[in-house]
């Protein structure tokens, strides 16, 4: 049976769309069938960071419509067999996207898809609450800093409160934490939270560290997932992330700071 993941956050700027990006395409590399979908409507990125923007014509509001059929509007993805992105429209505004509508393209993708990845907006508007609220797993991204971990622990209330499971009382959302943009020199400085501040807060479950990187930037730059970047630390982070969602245990990294040379001590090299 499918599962439907909603990748979501309080605040902005966090790495949400990134994160939808590289989880989904990990998925499809392990060999599952996944679809991402962008509910960003009216400010749509996930089809530049999954380098598909030049082939978007028709968008998940033109399917809610009826102005195209869901085939017509998915989009295969170029570097990953086994995976396809439903953009979001550019034109419209959240209150194009309805419970039932909402509900009705899910329920045709779950006949075809194993993982349904859901790229929420930031934020508790109209769209955010519309990704999570189908939702059977939350990947709860947030930065190591007070106000992005605050807003996060605000997310992780209308999980309990205002999705279809919280409304119905079935089993909950099972929820994971993914800590984006971490330094560990930083951490060390005290101008950055660490990573058990932040699960001390959140209290869920750690999915995942992915470090600050100049390859995200790269990636996004590239229209392509960063964790197709493999040697990348941003890249491998990613591929770890997807192998704990799908049951393997490995251990975390990127936790700790980079022990420097002996020129870069005297000379303040990085």
């Amino acid at each position: 049976m499918a599962k439907i993941i909603v990748v979501t956050s309080g605040k902005g700027g966090v790495g949400k769309t990134t994160s939808s990006a590289a989880f989904s395409t990990g998925l499809a590399m392990q060999g599952h069938k996944t679809v991402v979908i962008d509910f960003d409507i009216g400010l749509r990125n996930l089809d530049l960071v999954m380098g598909c923007e030049r082939r978007v014509v028709y968008d998940f509001v033109n399917v809610i419509n009826g102005e195209a059929a869901l085939h017509q509007a998915l989009i295969k993805d170029k570097h990953t067999d086994n995976l396809y992105v439903l953009p979001a429209s550019q034109t419209r505004d959240k209150d194009a996207l309805t419970l039932e509508g909402v509900e009705a393209i899910l329920n045709q993708l779950k006949e075809d898809f194993d993982y349904i990845v859901c790229d929420s907006p930031a934020g508790i508007e109209k769209g955010a609450l519309m990704a999570l609220y189908f939702a059977d797993e939350a990947i709860i991204t947030t930065n190591p800093e007070v106000s992005s971990v605050r807003d996060s622990d605000r997310i992780l209330g209308i999980l309990h409160s205002k999705s279809r499971r919280a409304e119905q009382n079935l089993e909950p959302v099972k929820e994971h934490l993914l800590l984006t943009r971490y330094d560990p020199e930083r951490v060390n400085k005290g101008e950055m939270l660490s990573v058990d501040d932040v699960r001390d807060i959140l209290a869920i479950p750690l999915l995942g560290v992915v470090p600050e990187s100049m390859a995200v930037l790269k990636a996004s730059n590239q229209g392509q997932p960063v964790i197709l970047q493999e040697e990348s630390d941003a890249g491998q982070a990613y591929n770890d992330i997807v192998s704990r969602f799908l049951g393997k245990d490995l251990p975390h990294r990127f936790l700790d700071a980079r022990k420097k040379g002996l020129l870069e001590r005297m000379f303040g090299g990085r």
